[in-house]
């Protein structure tokens, strides 16, 4: 648990046993005004939310930990032959839908893990610049354009072609599907 974490569950422990002691002192008879206990409440409440809000969902630094190699088309063929499954993500700095498939599916915790997997190797292609590696690649797909993932594995070794604009289940569905062993 972190510094912030304990400090705010410190003060939400205070402001709750502060009010419960206002409760019980009006109990006993003491002149408290209900408005000062409705809101030592309000902020408990307000707190609790916040506390609840920041440290319930994902980790949104998960995408850190991937271990991205660089673009090497004629590396993928050889991977999958030893039973890898390649993802490949051609992407650029100024592409809109680029920010907005790592922001909305790859960076998040799920697709992290599955990224994370045994057997999963990541290729990342910037386009941001001219690069003769990735524009042959690109031709040889017949796409004009960035963004651009394909799955490669022993299930699919001529790969699958994700859409452009990326869904959770777009990405799981084929990495499942890239994974399986065609016999």
């Amino acid at each position: 648990m972190d510094t912030i974490t304990l400090v705010s569950l410190v003060m939400l422990g205070l402001i709750l046993a502060a009010a419960a002691l206002l409760l019980f002192q009006r109990s006993q008879g003491k002149t408290i005004p209900l408005a000062v206990i409705f809101v030592l409440a309000l902020f408990a409440l307000g707190l609790g939310a916040i506390i609840g809000f920041v440290h319930k969902g994902e980790d949104y630094q998960a995408y850190q930990k991937l271990a991205w190699r660089d673009f090497a088309p004629e590396h993928i063929a050889p991977l999958v032959a030893q039973g890898y499954t390649v993802f490949v993500d051609i992407t650029s700095d100024w592409c809109a839908i680029c920010q907005t498939n790592k922001a909305e599916v790859t960076h998040r915790e799920q697709i992290v893990k599955a990224l994370m997997a045994d057997n999963i190797i990541l290729m990342q292609g910037n386009w941001s610049e001219s690069n003769r590696t990735i524009e042959s690649y690109m031709r040889a797909e017949g796409v004009p354009g960035v963004p651009y993932n394909k799955i490669y594995g022993p299930g699919a070794p001529n790969g699958i072609q994700l859409p452009s604009k990326l869904s959770i289940s777009d990405v799981l569905n084929g990495l499942a599907t890239a994974k399986q062993v065609n016999r």
